[in-house]
């Protein structure tokens, strides 16, 4: 009986920080895919003089596209739309967190 009590504890211990521990490793993998939309969306403008583009100007599987389709990694949405200068966020980041990226 004790040895469970103690296995109950251990494990009551383990998991918020496990929970902790996938959050943020969602979160980097979101931040890295934001870099990657960010880094070709700034070759966009820079290469045709825009200010503003659709993530589908950037993103696609075209040889023509600057960034190949990212999966999304906790249910995340992206801005859908992309100005230059402005920050980008992925929103409903495991239905909870919003993570916005920028320089």
């Amino acid at each position: 009986m004790i040895v469970v009590v103690i296995i109950g504890l251990l494990a009551a211990m383990a998991v918020p920080q496990f929970q902790k521990v996938r959050a943020a490793g969602q979160d980097k993998s979101v931040v890295g895919n934001l870099r990657q939309i960010f880094g070709g969306a700034n070759i966009y403008f820079t290469e045709t003089g825009m200010t503003s583009a659709n993530l589908s100007d950037i993103m696609g599987t075209d040889s023509t596209k600057y960034v190949k389709p990212i999966s999304t990694v906790a249910g995340e949405t992206y801005s859908t739309t992309l100005i230059l200068g402005s920050f980008m966020t992925a929103s409903g980041v495991a239905g909870a967190r919003t993570i916005t990226f920028g320089l």
